[in-house]
């Protein structure tokens, strides 16, 4: 394992883990961004606390973390192997970051960063899947089905997608559609989830990458503090 491949990782998991969101909400509003709506260290939480155009930015750069690390690991020589693990750092590290105690967001802008680099003709595709089921509010169920769609489409229509060494490519796309899976799975209850039973939990957490069902309360929601004061 060669010392550059080493700095490469090191280097993707902590550009990963800066989260824009947190500090962009910190530094607008003045809170947690942990505490309110999904609870989620994302673009999409953060458009419903503050202005679009703050979310833009962290979009903007949310993105540019996944598409800056592969390209970087292209430029100083890493195989395509290696090149994939870079991408997976930077999704780790924007998932669990160091700075936030190892709770943060989905990765799904630094994933759609990565697959532009690695493989560019099948991001819009992922763009589409996931958003198409956005005009039925169900983006995280679109984003679940183009996560998926990832590996599959490498694996079976590489030529198209001008894929030369399928199986790195694909396996790690299953790796970051098994890392998005976890990250739902795993994020910590909220006080509106505390009598959820497990199994309609992790059906809602994997489905709709929620808690409970009903989608205004959940993206509304406000510290318990608050909750207590209304």
């Amino acid at each position: 394992m060669s010392i550059e491949f080493v700095l490469s990782l090191l280097g993707a998991y902590i550009l990963g883990s800066v989260p824009a969101a947190y500090l962009a909400a910190k530094w607008s509003r003045g809170i947690d961004i942990r505490q309110y709506g999904s609870g989620n260290v994302g673009a999409t939480n953060l458009l419903g606390l503050t202005s679009k155009w703050i979310a833009i930015v962290v979009i903007v750069f949310d993105l540019v973390k996944g598409v800056v690390v592969v390209w970087a690991a292209q430029l100083i020589g890493l195989d395509i192997a290696q090149q994939v693990a870079v991408g997976l750092a930077a999704i780790i590290g924007h998932n669990w970051p160091v700075f936030l105690r190892f709770n943060g967001g989905r990765g799904i802008l630094t994933t759609l960063g990565v697959i532009f680099i690695l493989v560019p003709w099948l991001a819009p595709i992922v763009l589409v899947i996931a958003f198409s089921f956005a005009l039925y509010h169900q983006l995280a169920l679109g984003v679940l089905l183009g996560t998926i769609s990832a590996p599959v489409a490498v694996w079976f229509f590489s030529q198209l997608l001008g894929v030369a060494d399928k199986l790195p490519i694909a396996l790690g796309f299953l790796a970051i559609f098994l890392i998005a899976v976890l990250r739902r799975l795993t994020a910590p209850r909220t006080s509106l989830t505390v009598s959820v039973p497990l199994r309609q939990l992790l059906v809602n957490r994997l489905l709709f990458d929620r808690d409970i069902r009903d989608r205004e309360a959940w993206i509304r929601r406000q510290p318990l503090k608050e909750e207590e004061k209304q």
